[in-house]
């Protein structure tokens, strides 16, 4: 299925009568209230100098800003070259005309099924740019501020009335109240309203040629208002913006570098070199210029993890600006590791990202042990920011790795937005990846399930060689699974569980899933629940698939004291709560004096031969070890010595134990 990328909508992102997307706003905002998170949810505008303020005064005029309210979390940017075309195409395209044209743009992340960006011009909320999922086209929601500027600049599409109210908005009209209207308007057009000094917009509900005859409704009004609104007559620069906000953009890159400072001066560790996770992105670039400005004269590494399944406009950016100002670049690169895990695990996803630790952990401690001595902290200046997600809304000003016990990361940049990034590397005049201006809001793994499929669009377009190996073993995963090709064009494979808004996308699409996403190399089958002794206490039966009794062994350690009965081809393992037996069969039995123990016992185990079965090799769980009880290496895999004190530190950052229940969900449930 090809995608479509000229589509035109109002589907009323602004019929409540606020700004678009405002009817998802407020949700939004519990969304982040609720994981302690409270961020700027606006930014002003200086009428005078038509220009973004981030803080309520203009620097150029000294004049106070309007207030814009923004829909949570607020992470606004400047509309790349890409979008702009996008944007400029969808308005040709429905209205023959483009007012913005080398306006200041911004772009507004919002809540939506894929990329949904509120478009703010002069101040005022134009419209909602979306990426359709299921037209797999951009999709563009009028609001009522942009109907206005498009009215004053177009004739196309438009509908005058003879007579009409704001109270008509929401409703739908015959042609006894149309005055006239255009030729060019198709049934579900996005159409202009005119009344008077009334102005607003609505979707057409048949093509124009039976808007004489039809005696039905022919027009949904979605709002229509007499307020007034207009382009402003300045069109500013991206240089007039810097001016505008550079008393702000000095606080506050003041603010990062104390933080930068601060603590890599502190007396433990103002010896030791300073590291910057440096991925080529927006944000690391930003903190790799802070770190070598504040740190003159102190050793400053680059770290670049490079995943094997990078860009490669983002390796050649990486390797070309550390070269170009002299920045130590030392990369670690995961190879295949990627390719390699793609059958033991499938495809990544949202929910399932085993990819992060493969690609990067395991290469970032590798890269950690060859960089600093023994007993030594890795300090890390990183460029995470809390407006990005959820996960990252409550990070400190530094933290320890908690999967890198020698690591100290520091977040000097963690209150910045996407738009005082762009405004450091704009007023500081560096380099950046190109994949921005190419359309890309971020710049990672180029196959990552995170990805927008706005952006997965881009990527097969960009480099159909990598898509093309990529895609093809997409649709031969769905071929096996019994799924068809639509499954993977509309991206639903980046789910192992599907959200609402992908299940109702797969009910409209008519799409079918029920992924079995149990490993193929590792199987366990109950032969029997929960069941009471005949000689007291409870036991639970099993057969195990795709492991070994060596395997079993390497691992059972963590479990209790093993022993081994090699005539019986058996395994004994025993702790305070239950026994366990393993057999060469694949048999296990656990017995304990409770249902309660063997059922946990039972679960430790599984997940234990699971972990041994489908280990990466990524070496973690052997760098968090705080008795040296894991070896792993390439021919043997994972092996857990008798020294091991179960401690369970080795369990949280395995990437194999984490997404357990989601590769056997039984394991979720009571037996």
């Amino acid at each position: 299925m090809k995608p479509q990328n000229r589509y035109f909508s109002s589907t009323g992102n602004s019929s409540a009568g606020k700004h678009p997307g405002s009817q998802f706003q407020s949700r939004a905002s519990r969304s982040w209230k609720q994981h302690g998170v409270d961020l700027k949810h606006y930014i002003f505008w200086c009428q005078r100098c038509n220009v973004p303020l981030l803080k309520s005064t203009c620097d150029i005029c000294q004049s106070e800003g309007t207030h814009v309210n923004l829909s949570p979390p607020g992470d606004i940017r400047f509309c790349s070259p890409h979008e702009k075309e996008v944007l400029k195409d969808l308005l040709l395209t429905a209205f023959g005309c483009d007012p913005i044209g080398d306006r200041i743009v911004l772009l507004n992340k919002a809540t939506g099924d894929d990329r949904t960006d509120e478009v703010i011009v002069d101040g005022l909320h134009f419209g909602v740019l979306r990426f359709d999922m299921k037209t797999l086209g951009y999709v563009f929601d009028l609001s009522i501020d942009g109907a206005k500027i498009l009215a004053a600049n177009t004739a196309n599409k438009t509908v005058e009335l003879r007579k009409a109210s704001s109270h008509l908005s929401g409703k739908k009209i015959k042609s006894d109240q149309f005055l006239q209207f255009t030729h060019d308007i198709k049934k579900g057009d996005t159409v202009l309203i005119k009344c008077r000094n009334l102005i607003g917009f609505g979707v057409s509900l048949c093509d124009y040629d039976h808007f004489s005859s039809s005696e039905d409704a022919l027009l949904r009004v979605r709002k229509l208002d007499g307020s007034t609104v207009s382009l402003n007559r300045r069109i500013s620069s991206i240089h007039d913006v810097i001016k505008a906000n550079a008393s702000h953009m000095e606080k506050i890159s003041k603010d990062a570098s104390n933080v930068i400072k601060g603590i890599a001066s502190r007396k433990e560790y103002r010896d030791l070199p300073v590291h910057v996770s440096f991925s080529g992105g927006k944000d690391s670039l930003v903190v790799l210029d802070l770190s070598i400005n504040v740190l003159k004269g102190r050793e400053v590494r680059a770290f670049f993890l490079n995943t094997g399944i990078e860009f490669p406009e983002t390796v050649e950016f990486a390797r070309q600006f550390c070269a170009s100002r002299s920045i130590e670049l030392k990369e670690s690169a995961a190879g295949d590791a990627f390719w390699e895990n793609l059958e033991r695990f499938g495809p990544p996803a949202k929910d399932m990202r085993w990819c992060c630790k493969v690609c990067k952990l395991a290469p970032a401690n590798r890269l950690i042990d060859e960089s600093v001595s023994e007993g030594e902290i890795c300090l890390t200046v990183d460029g995470k920011r809390r407006y990005e997600s959820f996960s990252r809304a409550s990070i400190s000003a530094s933290e320890k790795n908690p999967f890198v016990p020698t690591q100290l990361n520091i977040f000097p940049i963690r209150d910045w937005r996407a738009i005082e990034v762009w405004l450091y590397i704009y007023g500081k005049k560096l380099e950046y990846n190109p994949l921005y201006d190419l359309g890309f809001e971020r710049v990672g793994c180029y196959l990552c399930p995170a990805s927008l499929s706005a952006e997965y669009q881009l990527f097969s377009r960009l480099h159909p060689d990598l898509h093309v190996r990529w895609h093809a073993y997409l649709l031969e995963w769905a071929s096996k699974k019994g799924l068809p090709e639509s499954f993977v064009e509309h991206g639903f494979w980046r789910w192992k569980e599907l959200p609402p808004k992908m299940l109702k996308l797969a009910e409209d699409l008519g799409i079918a899933y029920d992924v079995p996403v149990i490993s193929e190399s590792f199987s366990v089958e109950s032969v029997s629940g929960v069941s009471p002794c005949t000689s007291g206490g409870f036991t639970i039966e099993a057969n195990v698939g795709g492991i070994s009794l060596q395997d079993a062994a390497d691992v059972l350690h963590i479990v209790g004291e093993m022993k081994a009965a090699e005539n019986m081809g058996m395994l004994l393992v025993r702790n305070n709560d239950a026994t366990v037996k393993f057999f060469s069969s694949g048999n296990l039995l656990v017995t304990s004096d409770s249902r309660e123990k063997a059922t946990e016992v039972f679960r430790q185990v599984v997940l234990q031969l699971m972990r041994v079965c489908m280990c990466t090799r990524c070496g973690i769980c052997k760098g968090v070890c705080p008795v040296g009880a894991i070896e792993v290496d390439d021919m043997r895999g994972l092996y857990i010595s008798d020294a091991c004190i179960r401690c369970g530190k080795c369990i949280e950052p395995c990437v194999v134990l984490k997404y357990a229940p989601r590769n056997l969900p039984w394991l979720k449930q009571d037996h």
